[in-house]
């Protein structure tokens, strides 16, 4: 299985990381007007708004705020708190020599994947910070320069996690080179070295999550020997809990659950799905992993917790919360469904719905509590290919191409596309909402999407 794992990689691309949704008809972790959007996907990683002036048109030129250049590659997401944006980035310079990736040995053969690079180059990895309003670069600061420790995959990025915030300190990671955390004026508060995190030359994915005072990293490296999920004071980076995990390498950023009787820490891997304390580490209940690459993150809408996986094995699993040990009869693994996952971007749970896309755009509408398909099938206009995850507001959907189009869906258990808006440039990350706008990052600006009024 690990060999048949490292194998499927091939089609890695690294906007991964994925996400949850307390949603339903509750307002539960729903973004709400003028709300920040402070980690991936926004309030408790959902991807969902309640915003209800976001624009449903643009182009390259029409309802463009703003416009700026941001320097090298990255695919993490902007994240907005106030009027301030963030965003990672990593520039990559000339060929060190000398310089390579750590070996990978699986089932004690050694692995190299022919779609790894960037470890013999030296690199800048940065954090940013942009005015809302304007789109001003305020600050950078250079978080890590060197050589990196693993490859990534070629159509990847160093920087692919999305940062996170609380308001004041903003916190961006960085795998193996570091995590660090600056606050709003740009000076480094701390910095933490979790190890050498191998990844089987593909990157890390995994976005950090915030609790209460604490800030959660899940670790999942190469065969799971090593693997844990950490959580740091955020004020000082001091280790408060960490907890070993026999899980191989994944890219799913965990999520947190408010549920009626206790707040769940969920991650998501090959092997296992495990339920935290997010105050303590101590495990909950487990289950079942996805028998896959772990990438797509899990949904919840507080009652029950939606897991799933694109390749190689397509699945989804709702489980419910609130349990203890081994989840494995029907009354805890409520439906299961085996079509329209996707490998890389992540579902969304709206309105009582869960929509699953696959790689293509192609949406599955589903009844969230029982798993009764609603409509399959549901394509985009053009022939497209997706890394983004979709954000979902009012009764719309988004989904946006790796061409940089983006495809309004009607929310709702009819499939209806309701228009099409192209920025003309790539994209690889989730879009950001806030203050009734769009943050969409292409591959070599940051744009600011919003209502010109006339």
């Amino acid at each position: 299985m690990k060999r048949q794992l490292a194998a499927s990689l091939a089609a890695l691309l690294v906007c991964l990381v994925a996400a949850l949704a307390v949603v339903s008809n509750s307002t539960v972790g729903v973004a709400a007007k003028g709300a920040n959007w402070a980690q991936w996907r926004g309030p408790e990683g959902q991807g969902v708004s309640r915003e209800t002036g976001v624009p449903v048109e643009w182009s390259a030129t029409k309802n463009v705020l703003w416009k700026t250049p941001i320097p090298g590659r990255g695919h993490s997401s902007p994240i907005i708190w106030g009027k301030r944006v963030f965003l990672t980035t990593a520039i990559e310079g000339a060929v060190v020599p000398g310089a390579h990736a750590v070996k990978h040995v699986i089932e004690g053969g050694e692995f190299l994947h022919p779609d790894s690079v960037g470890a013999d180059k030296l690199h800048t990895f940065k954090v940013l910070c942009l005015d809302r309003d304007t789109g001003k670069i305020l600050w950078e600061r250079t978080a890590f320069t060197g050589t990196p420790y693993d490859n990534r995959h070629r159509r990847s990025s160093y920087a692919s996690p999305t940062p996170t915030t609380d308001g004041k300190l903003v916190y961006a990671y960085f795998g193996t080179e570091g995590l660090y955390a600056y606050d709003f004026a740009g000076r480094l508060a701390w910095k933490k070295d979790l190890g050498k995190l191998g990844t089987l030359g593909m990157g890390v994915g995994t976005s950090p999550v915030l609790y209460e005072n604490l800030l959660i990293v899940q670790a999942d490296t190469e065969a799971g020997e090593s693997s844990f999920i950490v959580a740091l004071d955020k004020r000082t980076g001091k280790e408060v809990w960490r907890a070993a995990r026999k899980v191989q390498a994944s890219w799913a950023t965990p999520i947190i659950v408010h549920t009626a009787k206790r707040t769940e820490l969920i991650t998501v891997g090959n092997e296992s799905v495990i339920s935290y304390d997010p105050a303590t580490g101590r495990e909950l209940w487990h289950a079942k992993g996805v028998n896959s690459n772990a990438i797509p993150s899990p949904l919840s809408d507080g009652e029950n917790v939606y897991v799933y996986a694109g390749f190689p094995r397509k699945i989804t699993m709702a489980m419910r919360l609130g349990g203890s040990g081994e989840l494995k009869d029907k009354a805890d693994i409520i439906w299961s469904y085996d079509k329209g996952t996707a490998y890389v971007p992540s579902g969304i749970l709206y309105q009582g719905y869960l929509y699953l896309m696959n790689d293509k755009g192609i949406l599955t509408c589903l009844d969230a509590k029982t798993g009764a398909v609603k409509y399959e099938g549901g394509r985009v206009p053009v022939p497209s290919t997706f890394m983004a995850s979709p954000v979902a507001f009012g009764d719309k959907i988004l989904l946006t191409s790796e061409d940089g189009d983006t495809f309004v869906v009607k929310a709702g258990a009819k499939h209806e596309v309701l228009g099409t808006n192209s920025l003309g440039e790539p994209v690889h990350s989730s879009p950001a909402i806030a203050d009734e706008k769009l943050f969409i990052r292409g591959d070599q600006n940051l744009y600011c999407i919003g209502n010109v009024r006339s």
